[in-house]
C-alpha cells in the first residue's frame, strides 16, 4: 500500500502515528500566570540535545478556552517553564485520566487524585512519585505547518530521579516499566532492554 497524505488513506483510522512508534510520553507539568496547575500527557515528545540538556513535546490541537492551543502551550506561554514527568506502568490509569480535555479551571493533579511536589529550580510542580521529572525552562515555542500545531523546545535545568530506579550507579528503566505510546488507542510497556556495542 502507498498514499499521499493530501489525498487520504482510505482506512478506518489513520494509520501514521502507528507506523510512528513506540512513543514516549512526556507528561507536562505547568502552572499558568494565575498560579493554577496543569497536568496533560503528550506522546509528540522527546530529548533533543545532550550539552545543554534539552527536550521538546508537541501540542497539535486546540481548546475554545485556550484560543489557538491547549493549557499546557498557554501556560507555558505566560511563564517560560514546564516539567517533564516520566510515565511508569503503573501510573497509566491515571495518565490517562489526566488526558482528559478537562477546562482550565481543573487542576489534574487533584481529579486524577495524583500526589505533587515542587520543583527545585522552577516554579512549578512536578509528579511526586513519577520515576523521573525534568524541570524546564523554555527555549522557543516553534508553530509548524497546521492549524494548532506548536513544537515547545526546553532546557532541562533540574533532574529528579527516583532512588529505587537508580541501580549501580545507573537509572534503570526495567525497574519501573515505561509506558510508550503505540498507535489508535494502543500502549506498550518496555519490560526487556539488551545491550548493542557502536562500531568503534
Amino acid at each position: 500500500m502507498f498514499y499521499e497524505p493530501k489525498d487520504g488513506h482510505g482506512l478506518p483510522h489513520n494509520p501514521f502515528n502507528a507506523v510512528v512508534a513506540p512513543r514516549p510520553i512526556g507528561w507536562i507539568s505547568t502552572r499558568g500566570a494565575d498560579g493554577a496547575d496543569n497536568l496533560a500527557p503528550y506522546s509528540f515528545f522527546n530529548a533533543v540535545a545532550y550539552v545543554p540538556p534539552q527536550v521538546m513535546f508537541a501540542s497539535t490541537s486546540a481548546k475554545e478556552d485556550r484560543g489557538d492551543t491547549k493549557d499546557s502551550v498557554a501556560n507555558i506561554r505566560e511563564t517560560g517553564v514546564f516539567t517533564v514527568n516520566i510515565v511508569e506502568y503503573a501510573m497509566k490509569d491515571v495518565m490517562n485520566r489526566s488526558s482528559g480535555p478537562w477546562a482550565r479551571d481543573v487542576d489534574e493533579f487533584d481529579d486524577a487524585g495524583i500526589a505533587k511536589a515542587a520543583c527545585q529550580t522552577i516554579d512549578c510542580a512536578r509528579v511526586a512519585d513519577a520515576p523521573a521529572a525534568l524541570e524546564c525552562r523554555m527555549t522557543q515555542i516553534v508553530k509548524i505547518e497546521g492549524e494548532a500545531n506548536f513544537v515547545v523546545f526546553g532546557e532541562v535545568t533540574g533532574v529528579h530521579l527516583r532512588d529505587d530506579c537508580m541501580m549501580e550507579g545507573k537509572f534503570d528503566v526495567t525497574r519501573f516499566t515505561p509506558l510508550a505510546r503505540m498507535g489508535y488507542q494502543d500502549y506498550t510497556a518496555v519490560r526487556e532492554v539488551f545491550p548493542l556495542k557502536r562500531p568503534e
